[in-house]
């Protein structure tokens, strides 16, 4: 069990935390979903509250370097949300290593708050360790960006569950660097290490499982993992076509990946009537709203692709789900950006938020899981959303987390 903010006293000391605030933003930089904003709100309060000088970091996106991506992912427009959130001014601040930042921490006062610029402007944050250990250069470049921001700070702070299965410079090689001062995690990453971790060790049963998504290469080591610890698997989504197109079934051009018939056919076998399948499909011939489309149970024609579980596929899920204790759900059932093929993905949502109004436990996987319980409106009766989908699902495959372990211990 780690340390969290609760353990630590943050009067007067300088709290370097760690957040996620990888927000979508719009082509005029206007913010498009707060929920990762709104999710750090709880540790940041409290660390004002508590009289912490607030230094807040955090990537956004992918820049590529150009002055075009320095102002498309900057975190100022973050700045100006979170302000608004919070009820208090934020104090940005256009870097995060250098003299700027090093100037406005030392003025900030107690319970005040700044929020520094995207960590990944300096591409020694995102440098794996893999490649700084077989690399002097860039293990210097790592480490030096890393102690210029951990000279910011009395106190570490992770509440970036988002990125916790990172080795990113901010993750790891800051709070390694913190060796002595107090390294501890934020209310949302204990959050989601309560309910992940309950879900994975001591889940009530039935525990079922709902995974859908693009390819089963991207949820491979989640399916080997839950097999040994679910009672059902449901699988939709095109990654289910690779199952199928294992098996000899014919699915017309929806999306498989032959490489991996010998693993799904394996899969199969290891999880036997644990592992559904869909039985019937929506079909078309293009992902457009007014294509014809057409339900089909068995061979899907050439020409035709699958773009979401079909009625009798909804009505058997509903029905595995109505009896769930805890539902682990990530993934969408179908193509549910482009109706009419969110209404699988859609009725899935239905059915968990009913098994959670009967008391059971219910945990979405983040990402277009999220999206999809936003745009089904259900959020209000999920008992968990996570805020990291590629992190919820490593966790789900007991892979390890460094950026946790090197956290302080009870």
């Amino acid at each position: 069990m780690k340390k969290t903010i609760d353990d630590v006293d943050v009067r007067g000391k300088r709290v370097l935390l760690r957040v996620d605030f990888n927000v979508p933003l719009d082509d005029a930089q206007h913010i498009t979903d707060d929920r990762r904003i709104r999710a750090a709100l709880p540790t940041i309060e409290h660390l004002v509250d508590g009289g912490g000088r607030v230094v807040l970091i955090s990537h956004l996106g992918r820049p590529k370097g150009s002055n075009r991506d320095r102002e498309r992912f900057s975190l100022a427009p973050i700045a100006i949300r979170l302000g608004e959130l919070l009820g208090r001014s934020i104090k940005f601040v256009e870097d995060c290593i250098g003299d700027a930042p090093e100037g406005v921490v030392a003025e900030s006062g107690d319970g005040e708050v700044c929020l520094l610029e995207n960590l990944r402007f300096h591409e020694a944050e995102t440098i794996m360790d893999k490649k700084a250990a077989d690399d002097a250069t860039l293990r210097e470049q790592k480490e030096s960006f890393a102690r210029q921001l951990a000279g910011l700070a009395d106190i570490y702070v992770n509440d970036a569950f988002g990125t916790c299965h990172r080795d990113n410079a901010s993750m790891l090689t800051v709070p390694q660097l913190m060796k002595g001062k107090p390294r501890v995690i934020g209310y949302l990453v204990r959050r989601e290490l309560e309910f992940l971790g309950g879900a994975v060790e001591r889940p009530a049963r039935p525990f079922i499982c709902v995974l859908g998504g693009a390819k089963v290469s991207d949820k491979l080591g989640v399916i080997q993992s839950l097999l040994e610890k679910c009672d059902t698997i449901l699988i939709g989504g095109a990654m289910a076509f690779t199952f199928l197109a294992s098996e000899g079934m014919d699915v017309g051009d929806s999306l498989a990946e032959p490489d991996l018939f010998d693993t799904a056919r394996a899969l199969r076998k290891q999880g036997g009537d644990r592992l559904m399948m869909p039985l019937d499909s929506v079909v078309a011939k293009e992902i457009k709203a007014e294509a014809p489309t057409e339900i089909l149970e068995g061979a899907i024609p050439r020409g035709w692709m699958g773009l979401d579980i079909g009625p009798k596929t909804s009505a058997a899920y509903k029905d595995v789900i109505s009896s769930a204790k805890t539902v682990v759900w990530n993934g969408p059932m179908g193509v549910f950006e482009t109706p009419p093929y969110d209404a699988g993905t859609l009725a899935v949502a239905e059915a968990v938020a009913a098994a959670t109004d009967r008391g059971a436990v219910s945990i979405i996987g983040g990402g277009d899981s999220a999206a999809a319980i936003d745009k089904a409106g259900l959020a209000d009766r999920m008992t968990h959303i996570s805020t990291g989908g590629g992190a919820s699902l490593e966790f789900l495959e007991g892979k390890p987390f460094p950026a946790i372990d090197v956290l302080d211990d009870v």
